[in-house]
């Protein structure tokens, strides 16, 4: 295996917990902005935290994922393995929900947020799954 290898897995690795990181804090972000009346200053000191942790933590840490992860698997050659492939799906669902929290994110920042607390708490919950998910597949390599 190449001698970079483990530099690009250690810097996957990094990118992988900012974009964590940021999928679990926004939609706790949204739970509290839905109850900041619009146009408050809470609700534009929201906006801007929320604005800030996508476009400056969020989007290139996703970036660099997508960019670690294939060459990960083309140097090691991880293409035609089941948990890889299945791991793949969990990825690009996670890059789903990622952009599902964008377009609310622009709800709120015009605000027509039309969501409740308790969707924003529900929707916290599936890059936890996914995370989960990921992790087992990659370290138990089950299949």
């Amino acid at each position: 295996m190449a001698a970079y290898f483990e530099w690009i897995k250690a810097l996957h690795i990094i990118a992988v917990i900012a974009w964590m990181a940021g999928l679990l804090y926004l939609p706790r972000l949204f739970v509290y902005h839905c109850s900041a009346a619009a146009r408050s200053e809470k609700s534009e000191t929201f906006k801007v935290m929320e604005r800030r942790l996508l476009r400056a933590i969020m989007n290139p840490a996703m970036i660099v994922v997508w960019i670690t992860g294939p060459a990960m698997a083309w140097i090691a050659d991880y293409w035609y393995e089941p948990w890889f492939l299945a791991k793949l799906v969990f990825v690009v669902m996670t890059t789903g929900v990622h952009h599902a929290f964008g377009r609310w994110r622009k709800n709120f920042e015009a605000d027509r947020n039309s969501r409740s607390e308790r969707f924003y708490r529900i929707a916290n919950e599936v890059p936890t799954v996914a995370m989960i998910v990921i992790v087992i597949l990659v370290v138990v390599k089950p299949f």
